[in-house]
């Protein structure tokens, strides 16, 4: 019986430390957060605030006062999918991966190539 007792309470202890090992880090004032970090986080606050999964994040930079990303966003689902609309969206986050603002930037149909001239207007 003993065996079985040290058996579950393994068991419980492999699932605790299981389950820290998907968590995120917490952060300080002073702790910087890795790309990856960071890009998980944006892409996580953009969606709860607009109800928008993020398709990819087409830009990605370390700016001054902590990130900026452009992330792309399925916005409408069409038949065919080509036709569905997808929007761009400028991201900025703290030094802490906390999102500070974003605002739509483009909106576009997936089929279509991006007529935008390269380095703005």
């Amino acid at each position: 019986m003993s065996n079985t007792s040290n058996t579950s309470d393994s068991q419980s202890s492999q699932s605790a430390s299981n389950s820290t090992k998907g968590r995120q880090r917490s952060t300080t004032d002073d702790d910087e957060l890795g790309p990856m970090d960071v890009l998980r986080q944006a892409r996580g606050q953009l969606a709860e605030l607009t109800g928008m999964e993020a398709e990819s994040v087409s830009s990605f930079e370390r700016t001054d006062d902590g990130w900026s990303l452009e992330i792309e966003v399925l916005e409408l689902v069409r038949v065919p999918d080509t036709m569905s609309l997808l929007a761009s969206y400028e991201v900025t986050l703290n030094p802490r991966g906390e999102l500070t603002g974003y605002r739509r930037v483009r909106r576009y149909e997936r089929g279509r190539a991006d007529t935008r001239k390269s380095g703005g207007r």
